[in-house]
């Protein structure tokens, strides 16, 4: 605790400064006159009395300020470590745990962007190097130009392609770039028209896919083509992950004064621990699968920030008995 902390105005810590110069200026002219002392030499030790008592008050009232400009210093150079002491309660010192509280998320968003770059880099080398390994074997002539070969590299260039496009979609997202283009949707069709486009790819996992929408003419007030990624995500993830002759259920229905959506797989599901950070960015529950199976780990993250700024949530929960199910509340 510095002097003064315990006054919750900095207008009530000046009147002290002011009231305690005055006091320890009067005692000593005083105790000067009394002792005989010459005016002068009283007046210049009571002037010198004076500034050590507002020195001592004021350095103890202006730290907390020039703590805040080591920091933003700091934070200049990269430094986000620093914190300023805010044990005073007046205007400083909210103005100081506001300033913690500023650099605590500035530290949080710089650790975010490093992980970004690392995961980005991470996820665009391993295409890259398998590209490379097979466009050097074609070069070298270790392998003959075939079919197959040429498949490999489209499938490579895919899951670039995919990987960049998704980097594109949560940069406009974050930054608010992307406007929603909503008008009333039947939600059937739209369910239908995403089961549609992963039914080969379910049946070729011996998986069945089903739709259920009740009542038929549900509707909902959203983007077509954002709503239609974020169910395509949510399926795709479902598909990848259910067991081998499982099912996957896409559903819709209307809860109160919302439209629910969910997907649920019986795969084998998520742990309790990772429930709530399947939704990072990067994050994967399962991280052999998905690197095998081209899983990016930023789908669910655009589904989150697009299902927000329909004013929705969204939530993985466990399916029973087993797998994982993925429900998308929207406001009707």
């Amino acid at each position: 605790m510095r002097p003064l902390d315990f006054l919750t105005s900095i207008k009530k810590k000046l009147g002290v400064v002011i009231v305690a110069a005055v006091a320890v200026t009067v005692a000593i002219v005083t105790a000067g006159e009394h002792a005989g002392v010459s005016p002068i030499l009283t007046g210049l030790v009571a002037a010198a009395a004076a500034l050590a008592v507002v020195q001592l008050l004021a350095h103890g009232m202006t730290r907390p300020l020039r703590e805040m400009v080591a920091a933003a210093q700091a934070m200049a150079r990269g430094d986000y470590r620093r914190r300023v002491t805010a044990t005073s309660r007046d205007e400083v010192g909210e103005l100081a745990r506001a300033f913690n509280s500023m650099a605590a998320e500035l530290a949080e968003v710089d650790r975010m962007r490093r992980d970004l770059v690392a995961n980005a880099s991470h996820e665009l080398r391993t295409p890259i190097g398998a590209l490379r390994a097979v466009v050097e074997n074609l070069a070298d002539g270790v392998e003959p130009p075939s079919a197959e070969t040429f498949a490999t590299m489209l499938r490579q260039v895919d899951r670039l392609g995919t990987l960049v496009e998704q980097l594109l979609d949560l940069s406009r997202l974050e930054s608010g770039a992307t406007q929603l283009d909503r008008e009333p949707l039947l939600v059937e069709p739209l369910l239908a028209d995403v089961a549609a486009e992963w039914r080969a790819k379910a049946q070729g996992r011996d998986v069945e896919l089903a739709v259920s929408v009740e009542p038929a003419s549900l509707s909902v007030r959203a983007d077509p083509a954002r709503l239609h990624q974020v169910l395509a995500n949510l399926v795709a993830n479902a598909v990848r992950h259910a067991r081998r002759g499982g099912r996957v259920e896409v559903l819709g229905s209307a809860v109160g004064r919302s439209i629910r959506l969910e997907v649920a797989d019986d795969g084998p599901g998520i742990s309790a621990a990772e429930i709530e950070r399947v939704f990072e960015r990067f994050y994967r529950a399962d991280h052999g699968r998905a690197a095998t199976e081209g899983g990016s780990g930023l789908g669910l993250a655009i589904a989150r920030w697009i299902v927000e700024l329909h004013g929705g949530t969204i939530r993985a929960e466990p399916a029973e008995p087993s797998g994982c199910r993925i429900v998308v509340e929207l406001p009707t």
